[in-house]
């Protein structure tokens, strides 16, 4: 009756040795460290970047704990702060030759001390969140302004161009605010234009006024095309911080929206305010112009002569000197995807570009009219530009499909494609708020956390031994298995823990607890029944896991509610919550079932069970030895 088969004590083997190994690297703690990233979107960090990393350390006589490549940075792990500072100093003076244009970005970082065979294994510990880590948080405030005024600029160039195709002639187009303005000279081609933009631009509405001997027809942008502006401003926004960012390797990063012009930045373990916003500030812009032809341009080149008007010096990642003229032919906004391919004919390494409708038209134009001629791709960080790839132009390109080629090996497509899909803002932003949080402050708090969910946890299992004795020890330790498998689902899911989390995970032990009360409130009223210990082990858990169920059910359906509607620290609360109502549902019916009748199940004639006193009703006649006995 209460037996176990082989394979339920299978499961129940397997669910804790996974829980151990995925909670172990939680208590290996986190070491100071020192991060080298890149600096710039066209400069790498590679196996080279390591050894020089490793050639500095060495000839300080610093010796790191650890020294390794992560995906696109270098770590160094260290024992102590101060090593760590001197580490930094080290290798800043090692890689960064100009501090005015630093190629690499060294910041102080926290590591996991989890040993290696761990994280062979994919274990590895929780994402701490800001307020537990310590870090920095940033609140930006997006100008919406600049993004109507981009967009409004944009509207006016298509426009044009637009106009131009149709052969429908204007006395000038200009911008006034979020409005465009087309002057013309007579009612019919009012009207056309007109027809045009009811056609061709459903976001914009006309109004025309006579203006002298002609008419003015004023073009404005739709309110609702004007908030689906700045609704994309703001996410393309949150894209291009996320690309950024996560380029350096920060655990966890919260980039996230508030209100209608503002994004939240929290960096944890980020201890650099400085190099924080350092970080925010590498958005690239990218432009595409052609390459200056002249003789004179060719001197410029060759250091023999000065730079034409109408053109500039860029420096390709070669570091050879391009000119290139000062006219924009394109922008990154055209630009909507970039891709590594090879070509079908000569089999080499490309980048397949795709352009909007907008790009398309121009690129067809130029390329059409500067067949021969090079056209320079240019990247733009900090203000500072570098000639990504300058291809010669073979033949006109429509479709607004382009491929670009030439000497590239497949690693460099790759990268060219990356730089080209790294995007831009849409709009500028500035920072309004910022803080910083010490990872003392963080400790501090993880130690609060912990001590309020260890002693409730102590007094939770004093009362279940002192009230239900042996079965109040089993509770305790189905209490301590929820706990371990609860840190092990958040490790292996790398979810970000939060001080309301902890609040969640002390709420968990509560709802835990109470399956269990359940259950053994049940088997004393089974016994005061007068049932056997084995009939009332049995009826116990079998009536009591109804009720456990539905209660449960319906606590999740709150914790959904919040993970749905929630954000931010209250999605962190949810997130534990739910995963702590699914362990406890296991470790307080599966698992203390399992251990019942690990102990109990193979008596056949038991004749009392250690769950405290079982109180009977006055009055009654009922015998059961078991119900009275206390001992085992």
């Amino acid at each position: 009756m209460n037996r176990y088969p082989v394979w339920k004590y299978a499961i129940i083997v397997i669910a804790l040795l996974v829980g151990v190994l995925y909670t172990l690297p939680n208590f290996f703690g986190e070491a100071p460290a020192v991060q080298v990233s890149s600096g710039k979107a066209t400069v790498k960090v590679d196996n080279a970047v390591l050894q020089k990393v490793q050639a500095a350390l060495d000839a300080a006589g610093v010796k790191p704990d650890a020294l390794s490549l992560e995906g696109t940075s270098v770590r160094a792990r260290f024992n102590t702060p101060d090593e760590q500072l001197k580490a930094k100093d080290v290798i800043q003076k090692s890689l960064i030759t100009d501090p005015a244009d630093p190629a690499y970005i060294v910041a102080l970082n926290l590591v996991s001390r989890s040993p290696d065979w761990l994280t062979a294994i994919g274990a590895k510990p929780m994402y701490l969140g800001l307020d537990l880590r310590g870090g920095v948080h940033f609140m930006l405030q997006v100008d919406m302004a600049a993004a109507l005024t981009k967009k409004a600029d944009s509207y006016a160039g298509d426009l044009r161009t637009t106009m131009r195709d149709k052969n429908i002639r204007h006395g000038g187009i200009s911008r006034d605010g979020n409005n465009v303005n087309i002057r013309v000279r007579d009612e019919a081609t009012l009207t056309a234009a007109r027809n045009l933009i009811s056609d061709q631009f459903p976001d914009l509405t006309t109004t025309s006024a006579p203006d002298g001997t002609g008419f003015t027809l004023q073009a404005t942008i739709k309110p609702e095309a004007l908030r689906k502006v700045q609704e994309q401003a703001l996410k393309q926004n949150i894209i291009t911080l996320h690309n950024r960012i996560n380029e350096l390797g920060v655990a966890e990063p919260v980039i996230q929206q508030q209100g209608l012009d503002r994004i939240v930045v929290q960096l944890p373990g980020v201890q650099d305010t400085a190099k924080a916003k350092d970080i925010l500030g590498r958005t690239a812009t990218l432009e595409v112009r052609m390459v200056d032809e002249s003789a004179e341009a060719r001197a410029a080149e060759m250091g023999t002569g000065p730079v034409p008007f109408g053109s500039e010096k860029y420096l390709d990642r070669n570091g050879q000197s391009i000119i290139v003229q000062k006219q924009v032919t394109l922008t990154g906004e055209n630009l909507t995807d970039a891709q590594p391919g090879f070509d079908s004919q000569t089999q080499e390494p490309t980048v397949n570009l795709t352009l909007d409708a907008k790009g398309s038209r121009i690129f067809k134009d130029v390329t059409r009219e500067n067949v021969g001629k090079r056209m320079a791709i240019i990247l733009f960080e900090k203000g500072k530009g570098e000639v990504v790839t300058a291809p010669v132009i073979r033949s006109e390109i429509g479709g607004g499909r382009v491929q670009i080629s030439g000497r590239m090996t497949t690693m460099e497509a790759n990268d060219t494609a990356l730089l080209l899909r790294a995007g831009s803002l849409a709009a500028p932003m500035e920072i309004i708020e910022e803080y910083t949080i010490g990872p003392s402050l963080g400790a501090d708090n993880i130690s609060r956390g912990i001590h309020s969910v260890v002693w409730g946890m102590v007094a939770i299992a004093v009362f279940m031994c002192v009230y239900y004795l042996l079965f109040g020890v089993i509770s305790t330790i189905a209490l301590s298995v929820n706990v371990l498998l609860l840190l092990a689902i958040l490790s292996m899911l790398q979810a970000t823990l939060t001080l309301p989390g902890i609040a969640a995970m002390a709420l968990a032990l509560g709802v835990a607890i109470d399956s269990n009360v359940l259950i053994n409130e049940r088997i004393r009223e089974e016994l005061r029944g007068g049932a056997s210990p084995q009939a009332a082990i049995h009826a116990g858990y079998e009536h009591a896991w109804h009720t456990i169920l539905d209660s449960n059910v319906t606590t999740l359906i709150a914790g959904l509610a919040l993970l749905a509607f929630g954000s931010g620290v209250v999605r962190g609360f949810a997130v534990v919550h739910c995963i702590g109502i699914l362990t406890s549902m296991f470790s307080a019916v599966f698992f203390s079932r399992g251990l019942v009748n690990l102990w109990y199940g193979g008596r056949k004639k038991l004749k009392s069970v250690s769950i405290g006193q079982v109180w009977k009703p006055e009055g009654s006649d009922l015998r059961s030895v078991a119900s009275r006995r206390v001992g085992d």
